[in-house]
């Protein structure tokens, strides 16, 4: 028998049931002072059930944030992965 969730108003975010294969993952580019702090391998990885809701995430996370100062250029690295066993219902 599955144990429950004892607490589920201390979660983060409920528990999302649907599948979502399509992922962007967000790292340091070389080069960059932060990879110091947070070490060479850091990444993030973001997970989306449509490569369009990917896609729109990937702009949002992208752009240049209205606080922004002229001289600011993010730093990020932006890159589209994918579970391919989920994206091809294998």
């Amino acid at each position: 028998m599955p144990v429950g969730i004892s607490q589920p108003q201390n979660l983060r975010a409920p528990p999302n049931e649907r599948l979502q294969p399509f992922g962007v993952r967000v790292s340091l580019p070389v080069g960059d002072p932060m990879r110091k702090l947070l070490g060479p391998q850091w990444h993030r990885l973001h997970w989306y059930a449509t490569p369009d809701e990917r896609d729109a995430a990937i702009t949002e996370m992208s752009r240049r944030h209205e606080y922004s100062r002229a001289t600011d250029v993010p730093s990020l690295v932006f890159e589209k992965v994918e579970k391919l066993a989920e994206s091809r219902g294998l």
